[in-house]
């Protein structure tokens, strides 16, 4: 796996993290809800839930590689058209990242640590986002004729890391800008620029070739 991949990874693992989602929203509503702190253990859980759909996805991942260039192209054309279809969502969403009336009650009972963990957990495993990135994109960016092992490693961990990272942000924002989450001005801005962007890295996934060994 050469630099060029992993940073192509990289870049196309942000914006996918960064687009508001089911995980991210469970941040929001935990930063509001329970404080700040209480979505550092929503993120493991979270990042646990991926780092097991990268595994599951990875059990396959040899046969995939190895299969037909007809195949290779049907899984690429579906990755791309699942960036497009995050793209369009984005640029037709008109509702505000956070709807009014989240905030946070003092007479709430704090939910424990495990309860955050699992939850999170739960909801990283069902998410379709993260299931169709990892079996219909993660397969682009592996090196057919290198270890499988180490690139699994490095590629999950730039994605577990992302996201932990991109849920930070988003908690900290929304414990920091209550007021402003509830803008659709903001959603809407904010919504042009990740569809914008998503539909571009369709169109680059599109143009990749299968590596071979």
């Amino acid at each position: 796996m050469d630099s060029h991949s992993i940073l192509t990874f990289t870049l196309v693992a942000a914006i996918a993290i960064a687009s508001p989602g089911p995980a991210t929203l469970m941040a929001i509503n935990n930063s509001l809800a329970h404080g700040q702190r209480s979505t550092i253990w929503s993120s493991l859980g979270n990042a646990s839930g991926l780092f097991c759909l990268s595994a599951a996805a990875m059990l396959g991942l040899g046969a995939l590689l190895a299969s037909s260039e007809v195949l290779f192209n049907a899984v690429k054309v579906i990755g791309a058209g699942y960036l497009f279809y995050l793209g369009v969502k984005q640029l037709c969403k008109k509702g505000p990242m956070l709807p009014e009336g989240t905030e946070g009650d003092a007479n709430k009972v704090r939910p424990t640590r495990s309860k955050l963990y699992k939850s999170a957990f739960l909801t990283a495993v069902t998410n379709p986002k993260a299931t169709m990135f990892f079996t219909a994109l993660f397969p682009q960016f592996i090196d057919q004729g290198a270890a499988l092992l180490p690139q699994f490693l490095i590629l999950t961990s730039i994605f577990m890391a992302l996201s932990v990272s991109s849920l930070s942000v988003y908690a900290a924002l929304a414990s920091r800008a209550k007021g402003v989450l509830t803008r659709p001005a903001l959603s809407r801005w904010v919504s042009r620029v990740v569809g914008t962007t998503f539909i571009g890295f369709g169109a680059a996934i599109l143009t990749m070739r299968r590596q071979t060994a």
